[in-house]
């Protein structure tokens, strides 16, 4: 008797369709219009309408190659948008142009020298677009015959393609007729074989074999049968950073070692030979530089060396934008006793156009407060919205939105799938912000050290050490 297997819906769950939301996962762009104007709500960005046109200006700057080698300041109080312009601006780049997000504090936490941690990220940062002729096989395959030895150990057979012009047969070995069989080939697909690597690729499927009674999944894609020579030859473009140059060239095992984690240093004699062969590359119309960007948040945590090999680096032919994040305002650079605007010394500042921040205003919070509700899949109620508006102001924007979650979690635990106001003010009972947690140390003697106080300020909007 066979047993009754049931299987319930409710305990499968499709794994592909699992996201993390991140903290900007909302951002897809700068939200400006075609004149570089700021929208008032586009693209997940909202206000801050000035440093978003700045920005766009620099990000047009950036795609006519204009500003490598500058340095931009976005500085501001915290939770004012500068890590979102910074992804704003790598979400309109685009993948061909090198973005590279980077914590100042990381530069400290690496096993390798700090200038060698900078050189790597700078050198990430630029672009070689190569241009390569390969020659590629382009056909119809006709037939495909395989010839198994006695032991089966090898294999030998005949390829047959066409064109509307002509048609041929190739010897096939081991590896391709394996190739063919890994990519399902069968008579009636067209197919490109790159000569230079024995790559095979399954373009679709020929129309003339459309009205077969063969078996066709709904993604078949089908195809014209090429026309002319067989044989021919394509330009391909590919994007690689100086940075996976480096690693190829510097490892035996080759382009493995970019999977092998941790590089090292590089000796910078290896770094010249490939900078002379790149030079070389592009007098010949081989190679194309891409200078991309740098981003360096909370760079007030880079002390006075690397911000000495910042102000050279700059200054060499092959450097990316720089673009540096502060929440600083005056205050002692680190490695120094002199304080300083944001944190920089003076000399690094005078490089920089410095694209300013200001806080948000409520009705801007509450945008902004709405699309992360969105972005999390939580349904708020017009009270939830206005309130978790005001927190934001009254507290901080960070805080007003790290309490969507807590509240969308004790909503559904009285069973509702929109969040009312006591589910916000039983989250707000639950987690304490930044200045009743202050005040609570204040009040408590039972903490360790507690005796000492620490004075912070603000000035001009922005925090001030108490140094």
């Amino acid at each position: 008797m066979a047993a009754n297997i049931s299987l319930q819906s409710s305990s499968i769950r499709d794994v592909t369709k699992m996201e993390r939301i991140g903290a900007h996962s909302h951002i897809h762009g700068l939200g400006l219009d075609s004149n570089l104007e700021p929208r008032a709500n586009s693209q997940g960005m909202i206000g801050q309408g000035k440093a978003r046109k700045a920005a766009g200006v620099i990000l047009k700057m950036v795609q006519e190659g204009r500003i490598a080698g500058r340095a931009i300041l976005m500085a501001g109080p915290p939770s004012t948008g500068k890590t979102a312009l910074a992804m704003g601006m790598a979400q309109n780049l685009g993948s061909d142009v090198p973005f590279v997000m980077l914590t100042a504090s990381e530069v400290f936490s690496l096993e390798m020298s700090k200038t060698e941690s900078l050189t790597q990220a700078f050198r990430r940062s630029i672009g070689v677009r190569i241009k390569e002729e390969t020659e590629l096989i382009q056909g119809e395959v006709v037939e495909i015959q395989v010839d198994r030895s006695i032991t089966g150990a090898t294999k030998t057979g005949r390829l047959t393609l066409k064109t509307t012009d002509m048609e041929t047969v190739y010897d096939l070995g081991t590896k391709m007729i394996d190739q063919l069989q890994k990519e399902k080939v069968l008579a009636g697909d067209v197919v490109s074989i790159d000569k230079a690597s024995g790559r095979i690729s399954k373009l679709g499927r020929s129309f003339g074999r459309a009205k077969d009674y063969d078996a066709m999944g709904a993604d078949t894609r089908f195809v014209a049968c090429p026309d002319g020579e067989l044989q021919t030859r394509k330009e391909v473009v590919h994007t690689v950073s100086l940075h996976e140059i480096d690693v190829i060239n510097s490892r035996t095992q080759g382009f493995l070692a970019l999977f092998a984690g941790d590089t090292g240093e590089i000796k910078p004699e290896l770094r010249d030979q490939i900078n002379t062969k790149v030079a070389e590359w592009r007098e010949e119309g081989k190679a194309e530089i891409v200078p991309g960007v740098l981003f360096i948040d909370e760079v007030h945590m880079l002390d006075i060396e690397c911000f000495s090999f910042l102000n050279r680096a700059m200054e060499n032919e092959l450097a990316p934008l720089v673009v540096m994040a502060s929440n600083r305002g005056i205050t002692r650079i680190r490695g120094t006793k002199y304080r300083s605007p944001h944190g920089i010394p003076a000399d690094l500042l005078d490089r920089m156009l410095i694209i300013s921040t200001k806080k948000y205003e409520e009705d801007e919070i509450r945008e902004i407060v709405k699309i992360r509700a969105e972005e999390e899949d939580v349904k708020l109620a017009e009270e939830s919205l206005d309130l978790l508006s005001t927190m934001g102001i009254q507290t901080s924007l960070r805080y007003s939105l790290n309490l969507i979650a807590p509240s969308s979690l004790i909503a559904q635990r009285r069973k509702s799938t929109v969040v009312e106001v006591q589910d916000v003010r039983l989250a707000y009972k639950y987690f304490c912000d930044v200045e009743r947690s202050a005040q609570y140390a204040k009040e408590t003697n039972g903490m360790m050290f507690g005796e000492v106080e620490v004075e912070t300020g603000v000035e001009n909007g922005m925090q001030v050490d108490g140094q």
